[in-house]
């Protein structure tokens, strides 16, 4: 699959990635990096040390005519020549979720897993096949309200034109101050047409676990939205886990529709809090090794009655909690297929504050289900269209819970 899963909630909420990062980000020294270089090179493409066995003439000759013949010169800054030339360089693997952070870029990212608060419209994007994708629009958002689904495809942003346009620029674009609209021409796939959406941007804020007891004539069941994993969806999800079971509900139902994933112990701890010991995915590394994660044996829940909600907007982490729990029978899975978000990235802080995402690894469910190329198919699928959206209905979310009670039963 081609497509960068940026957890970028657009507008937006900057830079923030919505796969899996490794908590850790490691910072790297220039003198370390070139260390490792020439020890050890690729032990693909060099034999010693890239750097005396590449010619980069080319690069300053290039350099040098654009400085001597660019028609504005004033344009011609070292940091942006620069910093585009490191961009081009990481972009040449053809991996849309590996990439190049200027200094600017790289605060934003760092800030935006841990932010609540951001301006925009409140949706997720990401980049497939050199378009800009929605991911999801954010429930109790403008973007939500507007109609936009995931899976559309942004073709103009206030009639300017995203062809060739990378993510970054499209959410600059996107962006704007509150109360001023923004309208973004999209095509539909579903559907096979061009749609005009106008959206009003708003203060975006996302919690990142909401929870309540939802009663039904049946009985009480325990609904749980995950909206993001960030840095305290593991501890309000545990909250929200313990005040639940203390309640007679007869299950629990977890929302992972529109989440675009966060960090990758998080989706570990989520998944322990159901299951016992059991594999929760395995990471395959280069070179072939494999590391596989576990729960922790301490489940807040593990016998309670769970079903799981996804759709397309589900990515990432919210893959390997809906994956885990499928694949060792501990819940259903209803909804649409998720994203299919199957990489680990890894974030390596570099002088000057810029900063290198890079892929390093792959995921399966423990069943060997490779995500990136499969998604995770719901037990039982439902749709849910604009008009149900429009309507305030969720046939989703129903089927969900009668299952729930068919399971209690």
């Amino acid at each position: 699959m081609s497509g960068f899963l940026f957890f970028i909630i657009a507008l937006v909420l900057g830079w923030q990635l919505g796969i899996q990062v490794e908590r850790k980000t490691t910072e790297v020294k220039l003198a370390e990096m070139e260390a490792k270089f020439a020890l050890s090179g690729s032990g693909v493409t060099f034999q010693n040390d890239p750097e005396e066995e590449v010619d980069l003439s080319i690069l300053w000759t290039v350099w040098r005519l654009l400085d001597k013949y660019y028609v504005e010169p004033e344009v011609l800054t070292v940091d942006e020549m620069r910093f585009g030339a490191v961009a081009g360089l990481v972009s040449s693997m053809g991996d849309p979720y590996s990439a190049f952070m200027s200094p600017k870029e790289s605060t934003d990212f760092h800030q935006a897993l841990g932010d609540d608060k951001f301006g925009g419209i409140g949706a997720e994007l990401t980049v497939r096949n050199g378009q800009i994708v929605v991911i999801a629009p954010l429930k109790g958002t403008p973007a939500a309200a507007s109609g936009l689904k995931p899976m559309d495809i942004i073709i103009n942003i206030d009639s300017v034109s995203t062809e060739g346009m990378d993510l970054h620029s499209a959410v600059d674009l996107i962006r704007g101050e509150k109360g001023t609209d923004v309208v973004l021409t999209v095509f539909r796939p579903s559907e096979t047409k061009k749609i005009d959406i106008s959206i009003t941007r708003d203060q975006i804020i996302v919690l990142s676990v909401e929870h309540e007891v939802i009663e039904t004539g049946t009985g009480s069941i325990g609904y749980i939205s995950l909206n993001k994993f960030g840095d305290d969806t593991v501890r309000d999800s545990r909250d929200a886990l313990n005040d639940l079971k203390d309640k007679d509900i007869k299950g629990i139902l977890l929302d992972l529709r529109f989440n675009g994933g966060g960090y990758l112990d998080g989706a570990i701890d989520i998944a322990s809090f159901f299951l016992q010991t059991e594999k929760i995915l395995s990471v395959h590394r280069r070179g072939e090794e494999i590391e596989s994660h576990f729960a922790y044996g301490s489940p807040i829940v593990p016998d309670i009655p769970l079903v799981v909600l996804i759709n397309e907007g589900s990515a990432s982490a919210s893959e390997i909690v809906a994956g885990a729990l499928q694949d060792h029978g501990r819940a259903k899975v209803v909804g649409a297929k998720s994203f299919g978000k199957g990489t680990v990235q890894e974030v390596m802080d570099l002088p000057g504050g810029s900063s290198l995402r890079v892929t390093v690894a792959k995921w399966k469910t423990p069943g060997g289900r490779d995500i990136g190329k499969e998604g995770i198919e719901p037990d039982l699928a439902v749709e849910m269209t604009v008009d149900d959206i429009a309507e305030g209905l969720d046939p989703q979310k129903d089927a969900a819970m009668r299952m729930l009670f068919d399971k209690e039963g």
